[in-house]
């Protein structure tokens, strides 16, 4: 009857070290914070002209990976890294080619250094992912 007994208490310890191993791990693996996602451009250089495309991918920095689904809310597109602001596009949202992606059609007006600031959010996040990239329009 004793070792009966000494077993359910075996049983009890595993059972609650089992429960608290599960509960570090979900805590553990929770969601990235919203400043580990970043906004990098694909190619940061473009001809002037109209209809120019302009790709950018959304990264989680703590894994590396591209983050599909996010809600671009605010876009500009200005020649701010030139002393110009006043020199703003319009920035047209376009399909992406693979998830994670994010494309746009503008118009670089001339040739110079272009700022494109971006507003999303990420799905099941709370914050916003702000970013300024730094575009170069030469022939």
């Amino acid at each position: 009857m004793y070792s009966l007994k000494r077993g359910r208490t075996l049983q009890a310890a595993l059972m609650t070290a089992v429960t608290l191993s599960s509960a570090v791990t979900a805590a553990t693996t929770a969601r990235a914070e919203i400043k580990n996602y970043e906004f990098q451009l694909v190619e940061t250089v473009v001809q002037p002209g109209p209809d120019r495309i302009v790709s950018v991918k959304l990264i989680d920095k703590t894994t590396g990976k591209a983050v599909p689904d996010a809600v671009i809310f605010a876009t500009r597109l200005d020649m701010a890294p030139d002393g110009m602001q006043e020199m703003a596009t319009k920035v047209t949202p376009m399909p992406g080619a693979e998830p994670g992606t994010y494309k746009f059609k503008a118009t670089f007006g001339m040739a110079g250094r272009w700022q494109l600031s971006l507003g999303a959010k990420v799905q099941g996040e709370t914050g916003t992912v702000d970013t300024k990239l730094v575009i170069t329009a030469q022939k």
